[in-house]
């Protein structure tokens, strides 16, 4: 029987790349993404396009029974959307930080909650998080992205130990800097979140490093065929490991993570994103400290 397997996330980047190896590997492919019309080439190649918004609970019910129904089983499925919602803690609307969580968590969480029951049933499946190296370290003004990856980590370890019972495995995927508009983006909510506030001249600097990544001709970054080379090698091995790093920086990176104390792994990130040499901004002279008094408290 022909394996089938949904990739979400498919109108661009990894989920584009990826979605085309697994047909590639013989798979029955369903590609996935809020924008279908952005996935007609996919289509032309013989992958099913379905729409999903992970936000909308409704879609996602609609597009987990439509694969059942049509396919009769689902053997992947690669939890690949997200994006990267950069700004300050302090400045970033908490209801953007809900909406991070929201995507990158709860939407790939309810997803999988779905297709559970198909793949116990199979006695068998592979579930595939895409997280990130951005799940073991964390860049400056990136809290509320990282915490989200953090929190993919933690759920896949769960899972993993959850579901071994039925034969089903799941796959954590950590790359590294991969050459795809998700940097750009990246960067444009970094500067709308800091324009005029504390954080502008940080802001500044994270958002080059962030829009460079995205650019055709990044020396710094690989390209999304690596990450999809690797899914579609796990999505056809019967005992993958628990994780897979891939691409520029994540090796390495996640290593410094490990052997560096905390101090010294923060200097390291500030200096790799030029913000070392900002400093906080001298209060005024005239201005002078109020002491508190017990019966204030």
């Amino acid at each position: 029987m022909q394996r089938v397997a949904l990739v979400t996330g498919a109108s661009s980047g990894i989920g584009a790349a990826t979605a085309q190896r697994l047909r590639a590997a013989g798979f029955v492919v369903y590609a996935a993404a809020r924008r279908v019309e952005r996935m007609s080439s996919l289509e032309d190649a013989g992958i099913e396009v379905l729409s999903l918004d992970l936000t909308d609970e409704a879609s996602v019910v609609a597009a987990a029974h439509t694969i059942v129904e049509k396919s009769g089983r689902l053997d992947v499925l690669v939890n690949n959307a997200g994006y990267g919602s950069y700004g300050a803690i302090e400045s970033t609307p908490i209801q953007e930080a809900r909406n991070q969580f929201e995507v990158n968590v709860f939407g790939l969480a309810r997803l999988t909650q779905l297709v559970l029951p198909q793949m116990r049933e199979q006695h068998g499946g592979t579930i595939i998080n895409v997280s990130s190296m951005g799940g073991k370290l964390v860049a400056p003004l990136g809290g509320w992205y990282h915490a989200s990856k953090y929190a993919v980590e933690a759920l896949s370890d769960a899972l993993r130990i959850e579901t071994a019972p039925f034969g089903i495995r799941v796959v954590v995927v950590e790359p590294g800097s991969i050459r795809t508009q998700w940097g750009a983006i990246a960067a444009e909510h970094v500067r709308s979140s800091a324009h005029s506030g504390p954080y502008e001249g940080m802001a500044d600097q994270v958002a080059e490093n962030l829009a460079a990544s995205s650019e055709p001709s990044a020396r710094t970054a690989s390209d999304p065929d690596v990450v999809a080379q690797a899914i579609a090698r796990i999505a056809q091995t019967e005992r993958p490991r628990t994780r897979y790093r891939v691409g520029l920086g994540a090796t390495p990176m996640v290593f410094l993570r490990w052997l560096l104390p905390d101090r010294a792994f923060d200097s390291l990130v500030r200096r790799a994103f030029g913000v070392h040499r900002l400093t906080a901004p001298q209060r005024p002279a005239q201005q002078q400290d109020i002491p508190i008094r017990e019966d204030h408290l």
